[in-house]
């Protein structure tokens, strides 16, 4: 279940990213979202170096789960740096927008602009 609520986020980053509509409150949830996933990933990366530091300072550590630890850090990584880029870009965007609306609403406020009401 797990893997679908991520390619559902990352479907949806994706789509608002390439400029897709969102609401101010979506925005706002999908970067709650991306941040929890990100640090999911970092958490789980980082438990998994431990372990791997762990493992190498024992000379009776199998060898199996060491491979295992590796093969773990090296599905997490590329997932973490995805989920900060994508993270990184989305507040990007939100700043965008949030400077466009403010803008809009400045210049329909100001003395002699024409009211769209």
């Amino acid at each position: 279940m797990t893997r679908t609520l991520d390619f559902a986020l990352l479907t949806r980053l994706r789509e608002v990213l390439g400029n897709e509509p969102a609401t101010e409150t979506e925005l706002r949830t999908l970067g709650e979202q991306a941040d929890a996933w990100a640090r999911t990933l970092q958490a789980q990366t980082e438990s998994s170096e431990r372990r791997l530091e762990a493992l190498a300072a024992d000379p009776h550590a199998p060898l199996t789960e060491i491979a295992d630890e590796l093969r773990r850090v090296a599905r997490l990584r590329p997932a973490l740096n995805e989920a900060t880029g994508l993270l990184g870009e989305l507040e990007t965007r939100t700043r965008a927008l949030r400077t466009t609306w403010l803008a809009h609403q400045s210049e329909r406020r100001r003395p002699g602009a024409r009211s769209t009401g």
